[in-house]
Formats: C-alpha cells, sequence, structure tokens
C-alpha cells in the first residue's frame, strides 16, 4: 500500500503520505465499549456474532499523549464503530509480552493489536500460535522468508518523510543555524524520524547543525520526562532555538523545558512527534510549531475493521504520516516557508524527492 501526501488548510492539517484493573503483577488493563448494544465484558469472544479487540502496549501506558495513546485511541474507536468490545494490556516489563498476548488468545479474542517495534518477534510467534486472531503490530516489520503466517500485519510508516517535512521548516525558521533532538530509544521508526529531520533542515539550510541524543536503553527509554527535559535544557543552552521531541513521554518532557524558556514562541520553538500533540500535550503550546504526525489511530482502526469483514490485507501495510496544522503560529510561520514546506511536500507526494535516509 503506497503512503500518500495530502495539503489542507492551517486550520485542518498539513499531512504527509511510532508503545484499568489488576491483571497480574506486572501488567494492567482497562477496557469496554461506549457503543450502544456492545458487549459489556470479554465472556463470549469466542462467540461469531461477538468481536472483541485486544491492544497490548509496549513497556508504557496508553495515555503518553503520543504513540501508545494513538494506537488505543484507533482500536477503541474501531471497536466501538462495529459494535464489539475493547481491552487493552499495558506492559510493565517486555518478558510478558507474550503472557499478555495469551490473555486475549486465551479468550478468543478475534484481533490483537501490538504496539511498538520492541514487540516485533514475539507478535508473529504469537500470531503463528493462534492463527484465529488476527494480528496488527504497529510500528512492526516482518521478514517474509520468516513470517509466513496470514493472520498477522506490520502497520508501518514513512517515518523519514514526516521528519523530513518538520526538519525542513526548522531549517527556514531557525535563527541560530542550531537544531536540537530528543528521542527515545535508538529504534528503526525512531532513527528514521531523526534522520530524516536532520536530512530536510540541511536540505532547507546547509549551515544548519542539529544536536542528536538518543535515550540510553532500557524499560523507560519512551517514558522518562525528567531525562528529556535535561537534555532539551542542554540544547537550548547550547544555542538550539528549535528542538524535535520524539520519544513518548520522554520527548514531552523535552517539548515542555522548550516551552518554559522565556524565548518560547518568539525565539524558541518545538517540533512534537506521533500524533498532533498540540491537543494532546497543551503544556508545550507556547512553542508548539507543528508535530511530525504518524497517522496510527486512522491505521489502527481502518486495520480492525478490514480485520472484522476478513479484508485483512498482506504482511506489510503502509500508513500515513504528516505534519500538524501550526495552529496559533500560523500567522508567525511566514508566508514563504509556508509556501516552500508544501512545495516539498507536493514533491514527496508525487515521488520526485526522495529522503535519502537509509538505515
Amino acid at each position: 500500500m503506497k503512503a500518500k501526501y495530502f495539503v489542507v488548510p492551517a486550520v485542518a492539517a498539513l499531512a504527509l503520505a511510532g508503545c484499568g484493573g489488576s491483571t497480574g503483577n506486572t501488567s494492567s488493563s482497562g477496557g469496554g465499549s461506549q457503543a450502544a448494544g456492545a458487549p459489556t465484558d470479554d465472556s463470549k469472544c469466542a462467540d461469531k456474532d461477538v468481536f472483541c479487540v485486544g491492544l497490548v502496549t509496549d513497556t508504557g501506558k496508553v495515555d503518553d499523549k503520543s504513540f501508545n495513546q494513538s494506537a488505543h485511541e484507533g482500536a477503541k474507536k474501531a471497536a466501538e464503530n462495529v459494535k464489539g468490545y475493547y481491552k487493552y494490556i499495558e506492559t510493565q516489563d517486555a518478558k510478558d509480552y507474550a503472557a499478555n498476548m495469551k490473555k486475549f488468545t486465551d479468550k478468543k479474542y478475534d484481533v490483537v493489536v501490538t504496539v511498538g517495534f520492541l514487540m516485533t518477534d514475539a507478535t508473529a510467534a504469537a500470531a503463528a500460535g493462534a492463527p484465529d486472531t488476527k494480528f496488527i503490530g504497529v510500528d512492526q516489520g516482518y521478514d517474509a522468508t520468516k513470517v509466513t503466517a496470514k493472520n498477522v500485519t506490520g502497520l508501518i510508516f514513512p517515518e523519514d518523510q514526516a521528519g523530513y517535512g518538520a526538519g525542513y521548516l526548522a531549517g527556514l525558521l531557525t535563527k541560530t543555524n542550531k537544531l536540537g533532538q530528543v528521542l527515545g530509544l535508538e529504534i528503526p521508526p525512531v532513527q528514521k524520524f531523526a534522520k530524516g529531520f536532520e536530512a530536510g533542515a540541511k536540505a532547507a539550510n546547509p549551515k544548519v547543525t542539529v544536536t542528536t541524543v538518543y535515550h540510553p536503553a532500557g524499560d523507560n527509554a519512551f517514558a522518562d520526562p525528567v531525562w528529556g527535559a535535561q537534555q532539551a535544557k542542554t540544547q537550548l543552552t547550547q544555542g538550539a532555538d528549535i528542538i524535535f521531541g520524539a520519544g513518548g513521554n520522554t520527548g514531552n518532557g523535552a517539548l515542555q523545558e522548550v516551552a518554559k524558556d522565556s524565548g518560547a514562541g518568539k525565539d524558541k520553538f518545538c517540533i512534537g512527534v506521533d500524533t498532533d500533540q498540540w491537543d494532546t500535550v497543551p503544556a508545550a503550546q507556547k512553542c508548539l510549531v507543528t508535530s511530525a504526525m504518524k497517522l496510527i489511530s486512522l491505521g489502527v482502526t481502518d486495520l480492525v475493521t478490514k480485520a472484522k469483514d476478513a479484508d485483512f490485507g498482506g504482511l506489510q501495510t503502509m500508513g500515513k504520516a504528516g505534519l500538524a496544522p501550526y495552529h496559533d503560529f500560523d500567522s508567525v510561520v511566514p508566508a514563504d516557508v509556508k509556501t516552500k514546506v508544501a512545495d516539498i511536500v507536493k514533491q514527496m507526494e508525487a515521488g520526485t524527492l526522495q529522503t535519502g535516509v537509509t538505515l
């Protein structure tokens, strides 16, 4: 499936074609459905007339205002649309991936959504062991020579393209020619954002330098706002005037640190990630000029709906990515800059511009 780009007014979006009650010692869950006539529990998921959707996060929460939340909202919406039952499990320890998925397959859930690159192998193994359940792996790329199951698809995104657009904007806006990136774990989806951002910035402004930091490996790589804030503060001190925060709550910490700066919104700006963080991280609005989005909610909703209709697609599904609206900064971003960014979008849509990003 080809990724698509589209441009609409800033009041809507500028778009280019990501991790309840106790269910165990290391995981937590919640669920239910708000749709009228939908099941109120998962006791009858095995019935052919009852459609059940489960979601398992990587080590993170469904309310992270970013990656996990986008997938959670997409799965929940799909379940509500088809009057199904929805439940999620938040993984606290990576060793529990398989056990958490098994909680859903044991109850004969129709669809299980797993969220995050690090769950790739565990998801493929679970799909092989539960052929009657369909699996959607967000940010998961599967090797067709190793994964032959027909009940799994990986939802991936052109993060490099969204990053490129955001970087191009930053390269045109910067006054110091110094940009920063505060990132989560150094894994392919995050690397693609980062490398795309740097490539776009340098294409727009060859004089620019980009300081990039990844969070050290650990279960809190995407849930460490204190570290993110510290890194952003350091980069501001070093002269960066635009910082890209890409790493769940870790990146959110960076955004909010920039928002605290006395120059926020005047000569210091920030760029969010995964979703339109103007809505999810209001504390960053003072500096948030845009967000490099992966349209995760849309992709998950679409695939869950297709799964119900038995039209699941292939081993990989390419989702959409994009830039969020400029919101209150629409009048701050010069007209010629908006025009140039829009032109870059069109070139990527036409396939005439490649980001050059390789991993």
